[in-house]
C-alpha cells in the first residue's frame, strides 16, 4: 500500500520523542506515540492523500485497517480520519462490521468517541432501519465500549436525536459502575439539553442515575 508506506516515511521523519513523552502519559500509557501534533499529522495527511487518490479510492477500508493496526497512536488517528472523509454518505450495509472491528481495536476514550459519533451516528443517519438493531447489539456487549457507542452515537444529531432511544441506553446503563459509561451518560444527555433543556432536565429530576451522570448531564441547565 503507497499510501501506507509513504505516511510511514513522513511520520517517522516528523516524530519527536519529548512531545510523544505527555502525549503517552495523558493516554495513560496504552498507546506509544510518535510525537505529532494533530495540526502537523493532518497535514501530512493531506499532502500524501493527495497524491494517492487512486489507491486510496479503490481500497480505502483495507488501508484504514492496516493502519489501525499499527503500533502508534498517530496511525489510528489517521485511520480513523480517512474513514470519516471516505465514508461520509457513502456506507454500505456491511460497514456496521468494519465500525464494530474498528470500536474493539485498540479501544481508548478518543478513538471511540470519534467512531461513535462520526462513523457509527453517520452510518445509521444512512441506514436508520438498522438503527434499533444494531444500538440493541452494541448495548447488550460485554464490551464496554460497545456499551459507551450504543449511548453517544447521536452526538452530532442535534435536534434529530431520537429522546426515547438515548432514555432506554441511560436506563439501560444508569447502574454501571464504570466511570466511562457514567460520563458518557451525562455528556449524551448534557449535549442533547441544548436542544431540549426542559425534557433532559425533567428525566435527569426523575431518574435514579449516578451522581457523576446526573452533574454532568445539567451542566448547561
Amino acid at each position: 500500500m503507497k499510501f501506507c508506506s509513504e505516511l510511514e516515511a513522513a511520520f517517522k521523519q516528523e516524530s519527536n520523542r519529548e512531545v510523544a513523552v505527555p502525549m503517552e502519559n495523558y493516554m495513560k500509557n496504552n498507546f506509544p506515540f510518535l510525537g505529532i501534533k494533530t495540526e502537523k499529522r493532518r497535514a501530512i495527511f493531506k499532502s500524501i492523500y493527495e497524491r494517492n487518490k487512486v489507491e486510496i479510492q479503490s481500497d480505502f477500508r483495507s488501508i484504514a485497517w492496516n493502519l489501525f493496526q499499527m503500533k502508534e497512536r498517530e496511525y489510528h488517528q489517521v485511520a480513523i480520519d480517512l474513514l470519516i472523509k471516505k465514508f461520509k454518505k457513502n456506507y454500505v450495509l456491511k460497514d456496521i462490521q468494519l465500525i464494530e472491528k474498528f470500536l474493539v481495536t485498540n479501544s481508548w476514550w478518543d478513538s471511540v468517541d470519534t467512531i461513535a459519533k462520526y462513523l457509527l451516528g453517520g452510518y445509521l443517519l444512512q441506514f436508520p432501519e438498522e438503527t434499533l438493531n444494531v444500538i440493541e447489539q452494541f448495548s447488550n456487549s460485554n464490551n464496554m465500549w460497545l456499551n459507551r457507542s450504543a449511548i453517544l452515537f447521536q452526538l452530532s444529531y442535534k435536534e434529530k436525536t431520537n429522546f426515547e432511544i438515548l432514555k432506554s441506553e441511560c436506563e439501560k446503563h444508569k447502574y454501571s459502575n464504570e466511570f466511562f459509561i457514567q460520563k458518557a451518560i451525562g455528556w449524551a444527555l448534557r449535549d442533547y439539553s441544548r436542544f431540549n433543556p426542559n425534557g433532559v432536565e425533567a428525566y435527569v429530576k426523575n431518574t435514579d442515575l449516578k451522581p457523576l451522570s446526573k452533574r454532568e448531564a445539567l451542566r448547561l441547565l
